[in-house]
């Protein structure tokens, strides 16, 4: 199969039918043998009906259905489980990401042997206080993941080889990270392509302002895992040295600034009078803690099922 075409869809009931026409008239005008996975995140509003509907006018459909609403993460991870195609494409269902962006996402995965091509839409029909923060947040993946040629993660229009979403896994709302979570796995030819952003037809927004928080929250978890998942010890490590380093440093100097002092009777004030006591000895308790957090977490670690788990691409 060439390609498995992946939509999450919540209360999308309108544009189920006009989206699944475009994608179906978009296959066969090219000749390519597909997929439609839809994928029904707990939708209230009679989505499900609707896809068993157009199942029975269009064999190429499958759908999945959640019992109830778990976030486009988990409805991604699922639909890319069942992914058959060999170039997988992920969409939103609101109609305003373009099925005809498929042919060129799929020749640049093929052809040009990306593993993962990433939409940009450079021209957004958003506003300014979605378009603002979306910014601010582009620049800080690329900054913290080191992918430095792409201006929109979070674009739902998204091309993948096969094997990538098959060693890759998306919970919470990662979604917005997928390029960074295909790196860490060692997918690393990753493209980027202009897209035509259409204005919604349907419906309304999904996402509120709590996006934004849990954006950065993400972003922060999926650097450290990425970074440090089989080797906490190596932050918590040398972090907790640090500290317990410069307590040490900072006592010893109390002490032999008190002892020089009565070395050459000067006036002697008690180590407990002076504000770095305190600074060295939370330094050194926290230096304490840190350190024995990263030998637990290192404990952990080495006792997870998959911590010998390797992205293996080739044996010959």
């Amino acid at each position: 199969m060439d390609i498995s075409v992946v939509v999450p869809l919540y209360d999308e009931i309108e544009s189920l039918p006009e989206l699944t026409s475009w994608i179906s008239r978009v296959m066969d005008e090219n000749r390519f043998t597909y997929e439609i996975v839809l994928i029904d995140d707990g939708s209230t509003d009679g989505s499900w009906e609707m896809i068993r509907k157009l199942r029975q006018g269009n064999p190429f459909i499958k759908g999945i259905k959640f019992r109830r609403n778990y976030g486009k993460s988990a409805a991604l991870n699922v639909g890319f489980e069942a992914a058959q195609g060999n170039v997988v494409i992920t969409m939103d269902a609101d109609l305003q990401d373009s099925p005809d962006e498929i042919p060129e996402l799929y020749r640049r995965i093929t052809e040009e042997k990306y593993d993962l091509v990433s939409g940009w839409k450079a021209k957004r029909h958003d506003p300014l206080s979605k378009t603002i923060p979306t910014k601010i947040y582009n620049a800080a993946t690329r900054r913290m993941s080191g992918i430095h040629n792409l201006h929109d993660f979070n674009c739902g229009l998204k091309a993948y080889r096969k094997a990538v979403v098959k060693n890759i896994e998306v919970y919470g709302e990662m979604h917005r990270y997928i390029p960074v979570i295909a790196k860490w796995a060692g997918f690393v030819k990753i493209g980027e392509q202009i897209v035509e952003h259409r204005p919604r037809k349907y419906g309304k927004t999904k996402f509120g302002i709590s996006r934004f928080i849990n954006g950065l929250l993400d972003l922060m978890s999926i650097f450290f895992v990425g970074k440090f998942g089989k080797r906490p010890m190596h932050f918590f490590g040398t972090m907790g040295v640090l500290s317990f380093l410069t307590g040490t440093i900072i006592a010893i100097w109390i002490i032999s600034d008190k002892l020089y002092n009565l070395a050459h009777r000067l006036p002697v004030r008690q180590p407990t009078d002076n504000p770095l006591f305190y600074i060295a000895l939370v330094a050194v308790i926290l230096g304490s803690q840190l350190f024995l957090t990263g030998f637990v977490a290192e404990l952990v670690s080495r006792s997870a099922p998959e911590r010998n788990n390797y992205q293996v691409e080739e044996v010959i």
